[in-house]
């Protein structure tokens, strides 16, 4: 076989077989095929698409590239949560907890923030002594110990995506729905869960700005799920606001302490409940999503759900102390509010730019290797549909610098659009894929 053959084969909007796909992932992770013919390959996909049968074979062969864990020791099935990514998304901070006090044990390999979405690894990070990387002895050990463990992704797990990515980063080629897909999903089957609960985000602030397209996303990553045996389901969710009133990471992690106190805002809890439902049903600990909001709601308010929180934050090597004294966590030198220069209703969040500017701040990495500062953010005091009177806060300026935080400042009024009259906003939760 030849790699010009696959090359042309898919240039001309053929199919590939699941042999041929096999052949494509081993000469990539072997290092036998050259970066320009597997980027040229990469660039036909983005043009022709590829069928779900392809986008299946494709990332089981991903899969198995590298590093499969094996979850067989812990109650079946594990079901585990994927997000694609926002600004302000502390959904699993706040769900691991709640799921392993239903007594569904969560093993999760999380990855870092890149660009404006944050990473739910960096976030914990920003908790004292907290450590990230866990053998895998451990990582099962904690899960059966307390029902909740979370490592970062291994250099192991599926190094065909690693070098794909790189590549389609490169060509361009990053928003093909079948490499998107297979990137997510080869990774997320590599994690030895039995089912998955995917948090596929639309809107100003997401990878996808249009609903159809998420949906095609959604539909082609349960698809694969359900054709590699596994209990597959995806939510789709609304991204034209930040989640909650917090973006950066100790912030976050403040607010998810918060929630789990049972001060939830209230957009946040929405989501929380519709995917830690569904969690709950692929598990097969309740019937319906009624009785999963309902048990996760008892859950949150009786604090189960935060001494759940406590027990991962003391198994990792954090310091449990911040669950009671959140002002343990790191804070900024300055804080300054922005005021809002007339009158009205909140209209409009372009929750990109406003993701961005966490990130100039030194919250959000634009390559691989920066450093997070975890102290940086923005609160939002105000969200569309709310009123605020000349002079209010909308939100509030967390920095190292007054040039920074005035910088920040002026962007934050670009992007918070107020207007006379209230408008409606779009619904949370958009729907399911089942």
């Amino acid at each position: 076989m030849q790699m010009v053959e696959m090359i042309r084969k898919k240039r001309d909007g053929r199919e590939h077989t699941p042999e041929e796909l096999a052949w494509l992932v081993q000469g990539i992770t072997g290092g036998r095929l050259p970066d320009y013919q597997v980027a040229a390959w990469c660039m036909a996909v983005y043009f022709q698409g590829m069928s779900p049968r392809e986008a299946r074979s494709l990332t089981l062969e991903m899969a198995a590239s590298g590093e499969q864990l094996d979850l067989s020791a812990l109650p079946q099935p594990v079901i585990d949560k994927h997000s694609s990514g926002g600004v302000g998304d502390k959904t699993s901070l706040v769900l691991a907890p709640l799921i392993a006090a239903a007594g569904v044990p969560v093993c999760k390999m999380s990855g870092r923030g890149l660009g404006h979405t944050g990473g739910t690894i960096d976030k914990l990070e920003s908790i004292p002594g907290f450590q990230v990387e866990l053998s895998r002895e451990k990582f099962i050990r904690q899960a059966q110990a307390i029902g909740v463990a979370l490592t970062a992704q291994s250099e192991e797990l599926c190094p065909a995506d690693k070098i794909l990515y790189a590549l389609r980063d490169a060509t361009g080629t990053v928003e093909s729905i079948p490499l998107i897909a297979a990137s997510i999903m080869s990774k997320k089957l590599a994690g030895g869960a039995g089912g998955f609960v995917l948090d596929v985000k639309v809107g100003n602030g997401a990878f996808m700005k249009d609903l159809e397209e998420a949906k095609t996303l959604a539909q082609l990553m349960v698809a694969i799920g359900k054709g590699a045996g596994k209990k597959t389901v995806a939510v789709l969710t609304n991204m034209d606001q930040p989640l909650g009133r917090a973006a950066g990471n100790a912030l976050e992690v403040r607010e998810a302490i918060a929630f789990l106190r049972g001060e939830a805002a209230p957009d946040l809890l929405e989501v929380t409940l519709a995917l830690g439902a569904q969690m709950l049903k692929l598990a097969g600990a309740v019937a319906g999503m009624e009785e999963g909001r309902e048990k996760l709601n008892g859950l949150l308010y009786s604090g189960r759900g935060l001494e759940v929180f406590a027990k991962w934050v003391a198994a990792q090597g954090g310091d449990p102390r911040v669950v009671e004294r959140p002002e343990m966590l790191p804070g900024a030198p300055v804080v300054r509010p922005v005021l809002s220069p007339g009158g009205g209703f909140v209209a409009r969040m372009a929750t990109d730019l406003l993701g961005r500017v966490v990130a100039n701040l030194g919250a959000g990495r634009k390559e691989k290797e920066d450093i997070i500062d975890p102290v940086v953010g923005l609160v939002f005091h105000k969200k569309p549909g709310e009123s605020v009177a000349p002079g209010e806060p909308l939100a509030e300026v967390h920095a190292r610098t007054e040039e920074q935080a005035a910088e920040a400042g002026r962007a934050v009024l670009q992007a918070i659009k107020v207007t006379p009259e209230p408008s409606f906003p779009q619904p949370l939760i958009y729907g399911y894929i089942v």
